[in-house]
């Protein structure tokens, strides 16, 4: 059996740390985890172009799904920090770097590491 490559595992981390998130979130449809393995798909393209940027793949795969998330369903992750005012969305930070988070841009709050959502009380559904 062949070792998996760093690229392979930094994919496969990217995508179970997104599911876990949307796990955590209630939203880990079937055709919501499709949209997690388009952008796999997508960003292992990425990867072997720019094999420094696999420490990066989570971050982005997260940013890919929250953003197809929008298109079709909502906002996500909903900000469980801010209590009043119009729901709105974390973000993830760095937008290209190492270690990314979920973040509230409105409190400038780190919220959880992406892949942690369940610990943060995110909320369930997108809107």
């Amino acid at each position: 059996m062949d070792p998996i490559s760093p690229l392979e595992q930094a994919l496969h981390a990217a995508r179970a740390l997104v599911l876990a998130d949307l796990v955590a979130g209630q939203v880990a449809e079937p055709d919501v985890v499709s949209l997690v393995e388009e952008s796999v798909a997508q960003r292992r393209w990425w990867v072997e172009q720019w094999p420094e940027g696999a420490e990066f793949v989570a971050g982005l795969v997260a940013q890919d799904v929250q953003d197809a998330l929008l298109e079709r369903y909502g906002r996500w992750p909903l900000c469980p920090v801010c209590g009043s005012g119009n729901p709105h969305a974390l973000d993830v930070e760095p937008e290209l770097g190492p270690d990314p988070h979920w973040v509230c841009g409105k409190a400038g709050v780190k919220v959880a590491a992406v892949g942690s959502l369940g610990t943060a009380g995110a909320g369930p559904r997108p809107s």
